[in-house]
């Protein structure tokens, strides 16, 4: 019986490479956004905030990060019936808002990246487009 196991992990390369596609996503919409990513364990490894993005909105976008690595599913997905027990349970971590994606290679969930101050569509769009810059499987909420 084997005690440990190989592990994918995000590096922050690949990091800092979605973020430069959501930025220039969010640019290109012209929706300043606020941009969390985070590994499989919801630890911050790159984050912006564009000029003119939402101030609060950058706490949101952490917890749809955290919420789509924590559940390896977006973050839209999560039961409204569950939300707040959940939230509180989790130190008001997790939400049900749109924008947080899982980063999913190989079948392996590797982190999430949550996207905030646009409208939900919006921030998915940005999201979806970092997860493309890195070859990320396409997550549609």
């Amino acid at each position: 019986m084997s005690v440990t196991r190989p592990a994918l992990k995000l590096t922050h390369d690949g990091a800092l490479k979605m973020l430069a596609a959501a930025v220039a996503k969010a640019s290109e919409m012209g929706v300043p956004q606020n941009v969390n990513i985070v590994d499989e364990g919801g630890n911050l490894l790159a984050f912006v905030r564009m000029d003119g993005a939402k101030l609060l909105s950058r706490e949101t976008s952490l917890s749809k990060a955290i919420t789509a690595a924590s559940h390896r599913q977006p973050s839209s997905r999560l039961n409204p019936a569950d939300e707040i027990k959940l939230s509180l349970a989790a130190g008001q971590r997790l939400t049900n808002l749109e924008g947080g994606l899982p980063i999913i290679i190989d079948g392996v969930c590797v982190g999430g990246i949550g996207v905030g101050s646009g409208k939900g569509a919006e921030d998915v769009e940005v999201a979806r487009a970092a997860l493309a810059a890195i070859g990320a499987e396409d997550q549609i909420p």
